[in-house]
């Protein structure tokens, strides 16, 4: 088998896949109720759906002769902003109150700073552990 026939079943492969991860993420779009849930389906899997779809046409770019770096700027824009866009998405839907909000944590006053409670300020006392001169 020649590269070109190999790198033309592996575009075919990742054009496969990739639109199969789209078409889940669509339906998992049209499918779920509230924000919340429906935030998954575009964010995890629509984004590995266009990776794929954009490793394609690196290979099939390769399998041409051509080398192709927009599709790999274009990746990497995707995959940083995705999470970012899904971050301020969620951060909406709770602010909202669209959505079931999260519940309190346990010590309201230290979960996100660097304060530590008193009682966590207190070493106990360790035995003693050197070992007896004989």
């Amino acid at each position: 088998m020649s590269v070109e026939i190999v790198t033309s079943y592996a575009t075919a492969l990742c054009l496969f896949i990739g639109s199969i991860f789209i078409l889940v993420g669509a339906i998992g779009l049209l499918k779920f109720n509230d924000p919340m849930t429906r935030l998954h389906a575009p964010t995890k899997v629509g984004t590995i759906g266009i990776g794929m779809l954009l490793l394609a046409s690196i290979l099939h770019s390769y399998s041409l002769g051509d080398s192709s770096m927009h599709e790999l700027l274009i990746m990497a824009f995707l995959f940083v902003t995705a999470p970012i866009s899904a971050n301020f998405i969620a951060k909406v839907s709770i602010h909202r109150r669209a959505c079931e909000t999260p519940p309190v944590p346990p010590r309201d006053d230290t979960w996100s700073t660097l304060s530590t409670p008193e009682e966590d300020k207190i070493i106990p006392d360790m035995p003693d552990t050197k070992p007896n001169k004989a």
